[in-house]
């Protein structure tokens, strides 16, 4: 039963149906679903990603003269920062909330993050502006098994060749000639049996972590274009580091310039096949259950994978205060650069047209 005060109450509306145009959407749902992209573009945006992310497999190639530089570790312990920055808040402001179903304009979830990242932050200020002041840096040097240059590779493989010689004694200690030339024929790549064992493992290891990467990137293209390029910046910005030190160590193994490009490569490219795989699952359900797995593994690789490696870095290359200071300056900007592109991508994810 309709009474004279309910007709009151209702004939705005029916008025103002009758005589203006409907709205373009009539319901929630369908404005969350016009913010979703064609399949054709998922596939073409997520292909463009994985690519382009898939450089950086190569760009130890180009690197590889630069590593002998003075300024080297410091530009390194800023990408570093910077892949650990974009890892762990791409973590807690995308891939868990979207995990949790949670969006950043209705739930007001973005302030509470960056107070887990100022907890962190906190932490990491103090002890290295204690370990700084009081001079009394613990931090246990990195272990240099699988991590050795090409100078004492060098000097390795001379002594091998003295020693060598002077049990059959046939040599005296060689030049320094000499071990140049032995070095770079061993690094030329006689045969698959003169590789360690560590380089299959990083290897082997690399194409399951590329593989995760394509899932999440096909995921967050299936959900929105920004969650798609967000998440790709920040596999972008932790997979140069690695990609780059991964070639190193397997040059390092006594593969070849070569082998170790090949190789890398190879590894890289299980990225288009998890590319593959997460688009089709976040095709056909929500890929709530890839996004907590995903950012599970970015807050592991950020805090328990690259952020030893960064202070390890500092501890291998500093003299004295004023070299802690530069590094750990170093160290702020890359981690406030990383998180700082992530927050605003997350704030104003919804104001932002990529079209």
């Amino acid at each position: 039963t309709v009474s004279l005060n309910d007709l009151e109450m209702m004939c705005p509306a029916i008025l103002n149906r009758i005589l203006l145009p409907a709205c373009s959407y009539t319901s929630p749902s369908n404005l969350n679903d016009s913010s979703l992209l064609p399949d054709h573009k998922v596939w073409g945006y997520g292909f463009l990603a994985v690519t382009v992310i898939n450089l950086a497999a190569l760009l130890g190639l180009f690197l590889v003269p630069l590593t002998k530089k003075t300024y080297f570790p410091k530009v390194l312990t800023y990408f570093i920062g910077l892949a650990i920055g974009t890892l762990f808040s791409n973590a807690v402001l995308q891939l868990i909330p979207e995990a949790l179903g949670l969006d950043p304009k209705d739930d007001n979830y973005v302030l509470n993050v960056v107070g887990i990242f100022g907890g962190f932050y906190i932490l990491f200020f103090i002890e290295r502006v204690l370990k700084m002041v009081l001079k009394a840096d613990t931090e246990v040097r990195a272990c240099t098994c699988g991590h050795y240059s090409l100078e004492q590779i060098k000097l390795f493989a001379g002594l091998i060749q003295w020693f060598t010689s002077t049990a059959a004694g046939t040599q005296s200690f060689p030049s320094p000639n000499a071990c140049v030339l032995l070095t770079c024929r061993w690094l030329k790549g006689d045969g698959m049996s003169n590789i360690k064992t560590v380089a299959w493992m990083i290897t082997v290891s690399d194409a399951v972590h590329n593989f995760i990467d394509g899932l999440a990137i096909g995921a967050s293209f299936t959900l929105s274009l920004l969650t798609g390029f967000s998440t790709s910046i920040a596999i972008f910005c932790e997979e140069f580091p690695h990609e780059l030190g991964d070639f190193v160590m397997l040059l390092n193994s006594g593969m070849s310039v070569g082998q170790a490009a090949c190789f890398n490569l190879l590894s890289a490219m299980c990225c288009y096949l998890g590319l593959a795989l997460g688009i089709l699952l976040g095709s056909s359900f929500a890929p709530n259950a890839i996004f907590a797995i995903a950012g599970g593994m970015f807050l592991y690789i950020s805090l328990a994978d690259m952020f030893p490696e960064m202070n390890s870095i500092m501890a291998t290359h500093t003299k004295g205060y004023q070299g802690r200071v530069v590094f750990f300056l170093i160290q702020n900007a890359g981690l406030l650069t990383g998180f700082s592109v992530i927050l605003l991508i997350t704030l104003f994810a919804g104001d932002i047209s990529l079209g």
